[in-house]
């Protein structure tokens, strides 16, 4: 009671008193009421501190730094597991080497994780720290949002919480690509793509701009026609000569070539 009738009568003063040394003078120093005290003003009058075992970690947002690979925006958070696409139709897009020198392909279908990929691409970049104007391309991103449920859960209520973002990647598909303006040895160029192969979940081959496309578990030999014969065309066969050059025969030769 006297603790609490000495501050009230002190938040008396200090209002009623316009002048400092008024206030200097009334308010008790730390010889009379010492602060390490349980009874002094501090531990009195301000509000108990809860103990932090008793708060609960909040799982935290995701947030998207510079060297984590996650999309921007996307329309729907979660999207169904999908399937990994098999090209039945011939197409041989995207298994060839379009903007670097040397790259490497994945020689199964599988799905890449964005710490996969991240981690590859840390490698890859280290190895070729000492070449001043080596680049390095990816070909994949991951956008595919991927979600988990616990283990030994019961089916129904709701899909999963996200847990990472991931890309499918089909045979033949170039993964890593590396080039740049200045020369790269093809020595250099593949062991930096084996040691970032190393972090990926499945087989991978050397590839360079000489490399045939690749078709499932064979190999595209394209036979271009000479440009010659469409140069020669006149302006008026501009839609002819682009048709002729779209249908340039392939010749299909089995092998593969692992690294």
């Amino acid at each position: 009671m006297m603790i609490t009738s000495l501050t009230r009568s002190l938040r008396t003063l200090n209002l009623t008193s316009s002048s400092p040394a008024l206030r200097s003078a009334t308010t008790p120093t730390s010889s009379r009421i010492p602060r390490s005290t349980p009874f002094s003003i501090l531990a009195t009058t301000a509000r108990p501190r809860p103990s932090p075992l008793l708060f609960r970690p909040s799982p935290s947002p995701q947030i998207r730094h510079k060297g984590n690979l996650a999309p921007r925006r996307v329309k729907y958070r979660k999207a169904h597991k999908g399937r990994i696409p098999v090209k039945i139709g011939g197409s041989i897009k995207g298994t060839t080497v379009q903007q670097g020198i040397y790259g490497i392909r994945v020689l199964e279908p599988c799905r890449l994780t964005a710490k996969q990929l991240q981690s590859a691409e840390t490698a890859l970049k280290r190895r070729l720290k000492v070449i001043k104007g080596a680049q390095v391309y990816m070909r994949v991103f991951p956008d595919v949002p991927v979600c988990v449920k616990g283990n030994e859960t019961r089916m129904g209520k709701g899909k999963g919480a996200f847990e990472f973002w991931a890309c499918r990647a089909a045979v033949g598909r170039v993964i890593f690509e590396v080039g740049g303006p200045v020369e790269i040895r093809a020595e250099v160029a593949k062991e930096a793509l084996r040691l970032a192969s190393a972090k990926l979940p499945v087989r991978t081959e050397f590839v360079s701009l000489a490399s045939n496309p690749r078709l499932g578990a064979i190999l595209v030999e394209r036979h271009e026609q000479p440009a010659s014969a469409v140069l020669s065309l006149p302006p008026s066969s501009t839609t002819a000569a682009a048709a002729a050059v779209a249908e340039v025969p392939l010749v299909v030769q089995a092998g593969s070539g692992q690294l």
